[in-house]
């Protein structure tokens, strides 16, 4: 950015910050209310003394401000106590772009109904306007958003901009209430007001006065051991949004694509919450526009002021209703005619006699702020990603002023005068909030004609606008794809012959890296930004074999730089199970760890997250799902576990399914019910791992007459696995019914209290139906053939839980049978006579009819019959039916029974709130 010669030319080299973003400033950059007589330590704030009417809250200290007199802020409404004003350190919202230490975007989406404050404007956010980012917590009106800058989280590298530590990333506000300070212990959260700071990686939360002696290396907190460090994530993300990046689903971005758009509905006035007033109010509203973008657009914000207001006055309004911090001297208003107000003119309406000129008798509603032109202006260079230990030089320019001569300045100030110049270059960046935007720049190119040309487009994103100074280094472009919906079990070859006939790809620029071939998936490596870009968009509008293609952004994990001894996990969320709380847990999970290492699975499955840790030598997984989401997840892990270095990774779960029967017996409960994601993570990284069996199915269709023989195929063999039980006849029946309903109106299967319904009135629908199981089957166990008694219903049980959380096997001790484990390589086989049977085992008051034990079975059926494997339901032909040991067993993480380990009252107090349990609505 670049300040007028009216400020001291300094033309020296700024320190880095070290403590806050804040620390290190020589002088604290002038706001547009600078003549204000309240003048603070904090920079850009105008603060003015105002009569309360209502109950208020210090934004500072967070304590309610007794009497009637307080001090607001006419740019972002910070108010706060008189005693507070000499120690306000939290920055006004309008220097936000110069506190950036690396520009990244924000990913928005729409905001949950928890009680936040915007970051921008600082008030509080209601209605559908609110809006938040998917991978930190900057809160804001949707017409604010504009105003906030590119300060979200840096997740990974990308080559240009490589760190070897991590700093703590600020955010203000909407943190606990009841949140202590780590370094005065006293209580720093509100939920009244945005007040005190939280660490986005560690959870560290402080005062705003506090944050700056805090040291600025992160240590990330409790959950250090499983995350993804930053510095171990690398993804060439240029051509690229941070949504494609973290795969986040761009359904949440229908209603925000105007979002970088100035709101032309909402006021913009100098008092908290005033409206455009009447004409018996003394107030007149105009509109502004801050560039000739916003005019083309029609997008301008509205300015209330007093009827009779000096030009000067109407520019400082202007100014802080676009949140510029620059002195008002260097600007002037424009009617649309472009004839420009004057210092001495005074804006009047009625016009109403006056001493000095009027400048019209009506005022032109519209009007357009512009920069005067300069001779000279300071500009601010960015070293940041030299690693130089300078924040920025300010380098004074002229009319004359090249691009190369300010880069041999700026070498001769940083102490490089001996390097050559043409090895490096000057870098425009626009720290846009909903996108960052690289332009390199000529050598020849005048820097003070391209500032005015900045500014004569939009004064917003002039103050949004910084520039680097970069090596010049040819880097090397990797972006890797999956595509997924391909046909399955390809050769190599024969995929690349594929894609060059549906994605016309370049041969000699993209490469097939990877190929899974069972589940019609390959990742391929392209060497060119604009053969990915165009790769990755056209992949989403093909169809492959009547399959749609999915295209995902794969980041690699520098697995060699991952700590040692660390653990990272790999989450994988279903946003469609328990309502809007899968939803919700995805949003809670990328705000506590590094949302590269948490997937959503609507998109791409599990094999997105298992090729992205392939390399990681040791991590753990965490499903948040029902049943059948855990079932897929150990599916596709079986199928490519040849290809991870870590090829049985333990699995905790997170129930948001009806049924939950695995997660019950792992102590991970009955279903998710708004449990603190915080403390879930604990959970995982204290549970102990155990064994759990998994079985093959085979499923052989033929023709089989009454006496057992096979007269030939009905249809080709399948197979298929089971993880929690296996059923044949009313139960699955049952199950087919309800997949049925669910399939007609899957928008009212949104909680278990309504599946759970479903399932009950299909339940009575059953009672006078009868089935002779025992005459359309026979069953051998271990190759000992067992004689059915009168059934209805045939399970074949691998876990301790059934229906719910039902015993079908019982607790009874029988010397025919061992007692029931999930390691033991043991099939439990239990029939029950009815749907009465069936609701008596639910109600605890019998259990199944006991039938075998053993780890090979055999089942003859001779009609068709309904089966369901962990929940998933079918009309099976007649045929064979094969159930056999599959493989190695899996590890699953198990709850630990004992409490959790002691942390610190401050780190449980800052985690006590859950975007989960207060944003789902439970």
């Amino acid at each position: 950015m670049a300040n007028s010669t009216r400020t001291k030319n300094e033309n020296s080299i700024m320190e880095s910050p070290s403590a806050s973003p804040m620390s290190g400033r020589k002088k604290a950059q002038q706001s547009p209310g600078s003549r204000s007589r309240y003048h603070v330590n904090a920079p850009g704030h105008c603060f003015r003394k105002v009569t309360l009417t209502k109950p208020t809250f210090c934004h500072n200290c967070s304590d309610f401000i007794w009497g009637l007199i307080g001090f607001i802020c006419e740019v972002c409404n910070f108010m706060c106590h008189e005693k507070c004003l000499k120690t306000v350190r939290t920055a006004c919202s309008c220097m936000a772009p110069t506190l950036v230490r690396v520009p990244v975007a924000h990913c928005f989406g729409p905001a949950g109904q928890k009680k936040r404050f915007c970051c921008v404007c600082r008030k509080h956010l209601e209605g559908n306007t609110a809006i938040r980012c998917e991978v930190c917590e900057l809160h804001a009106h949707s017409e604010c958003a504009a105003f906030s800058c590119g300060d979200c989280r840096l997740c990974h590298q990308d080559g240009s901009q490589d760190f070897d530590t991590l700093h703590h990333h600020w955010r203000e506000g909407n943190i606990p209430s009841g949140a202590r300070c780590e370094v005065c212990r006293r209580t720093c959260g509100s939920s009244d007001v945005l007040a005190g700071m939280r660490c986005e990686w560690c959870g560290m939360t402080t005062h705003a006065a506090c944050y700056v002696i805090v040291p600025p290396e992160c240590g990330l907190g409790r959950l250090r051991s499983m995350l993804l460090h930053p510095a171990c994530v690398r993804i060439c993300s240029r051509n690229f949004s941070k949504m494609h990046c973290y795969r986040i689903s761009e359904s949440c971005q229908n209603d925000l694509d105007n979002l970088d758009e100035v709101d032309t509905q909402i006021p913009a006035t100098t008092k908290e919450s005033q409206p455009a007033t009447t004409a018996d109010s003394g107030k007149q509203v105009l509109k502004v526009f801050d560039g000739d973008d916003a005019v083309k657009r029609s997008h301008f914000r509205l300015v209330s002021i007093p009827r009779i207001t000096k030009n000067e006055e109407v520019v400082e309004s202007a100014l802080r209703t676009f949140y510029i911090p620059d002195d008002s001297l260097d600007y002037e208003l424009q009617d649309n005619g472009q004839q420009a107000l004057h210092s001495n003119d005074i804006l009047n309406r009625n016009g109403t006699p006056d001493e000095k000129a009027i400048f019209k008798e009506n005022v032109p509603e519209a009007w357009l702020l512009r920069a005067k032109p300069q001779d000279t202006e300071v500009l601010k260079v960015y070293a940041g990603w030299l690693k130089v230990g300078v924040a920025y030089i300010s380098i004074s320019i002229s009319k004359n002023s090249t691009v190369d001569s300010v880069i041999k300045e700026v070498l001769i100030q940083l102490g490089r005068q001996d390097e050559d110049p043409s090895s490096f270059s000057l870098v425009e960046v626009y720290m846009g909030s909903k996108q960052v935007q690289r332009q390199g720049l000529t050598g020849q190119e005048l820097l003070l004609y391209k500032l005015q040309e900045i500014r004569k487009i939009s004064l917003r994103q002039m103050n949004q606008t910084r520039f680097y100074i970069v090596e010049s280094r040819k880097q090397v472009v990797q972006v890797n794809l999956l595509l997924e919906g391909l046909p399955v079990q390809l050769s190599k070859e024969e995929y690349t012959d594929l894609l060059q006939e549906h994605l016309a790809i370049k041969s000699h620029l993209v490469t097939i890296t990877h190929v899974y071939g069972s589940q019609g998936a390959v990742v391929v490596q392209i060497s060119c930004f604009s053969e990915a870009e165009r790769i990755y968009m056209l992949a989403k509008d093909t169809s492959v074999s009547n399959q749609q293609l999915t295209s995902l952004v794969i980041p690699e994990i520098m697995h060699n730089k991952l700590p040692k001894g660390g653990s990272p996990l790999l989450v994988f969320v279903n946003p469609k199970s328990g309502g809007l709380k899968g939803q919700e847990l995805l949003y809670g999970f990328r705000k506590l760890l590094n949302p590269h290492q948490v997937f959503d699975m609507t998109n791409g499955g599990p094999l997105p997250g298992l090729h992205t840790f392939r390399e990681v030598p040791r991590f753990r997984v965490l499903v948040c799902g029902g049943d059948g989401t855990v079932g897929w997840v150990l599916g596709v892990l079986e199928a490519i576990r040849h290809k991870l270095v870590c090829p049985e990774p333990p699995i905790g779960i997170v129930p948001l399914g009806t049924g939950n029967d695995l997660a019950r017996i792992l102590r991970w409960g009955a279903g998710y019910s708004g449990e603190d994601p915080h403390h879930i993570l604990v959970s995982v990284d204290e549970a102990e791992e155990v064994q759990m069996d998994r079985w093959t199915i085979l499923l052989d269709a033929q023709e089989v007459t009454e006496d057992g023989k096979e007269n030939g195929f009905l249809e080709p063999p399948k197979i298929v696995q089971m993880n929690n039980y296996f059923g044949l006849g009313i139960d699955a029946e049952l199950s087919l019914d309800f997949h049925h309903a669910r399939e007609e109106e899957p928008g009212k299967f949104n909680s278990r209290f309504h599946n759970k319904g479903v399932y009950l009135k299909a339940g009575l629908q059953k009672l006078s139906h009868t089935r002779n199981l025992h005459k359309d089957l026979k069953l051998q166990v271990d190759k000992q053939e067992v004689e059915l008694p009168s059934i209805e219903g045939l399970i074949f049980l691998n876990i301790p839980s059934w229906g719910s959380g039902a015993d079908l096997w019982g607790s009874e001790g029988d010397s025919r049978y061992g007692k029931p484990r999930i390691d033991d390589g043991m099939l439990e086989v239990v029939g029950v006579t009815g749907v009465v049977h069936m609701g008596q085992v639910q109600g605890g008051m019998r259990s199944g009819i006991r039938l075998a034990q053993g780890n090979y079975v055999r089942i003859t059926v001779t009609k068709p019959i309904p089966v369901q494997v962990d929940g998933e339901p079918w009309i099976q032909a007649p045929g064979n039916i094969i159930i056999s040991a599959a493989g190695p067993k899996v590890r699953m993480l198990r709850k630990s029974k004992h409490k959790q380990k002691k942390q610190p009252a401050s780190l449980k107090e800052r985690r006590s709130e859950s975007p989960s349990s207060s944003d789902g609505g439970h």
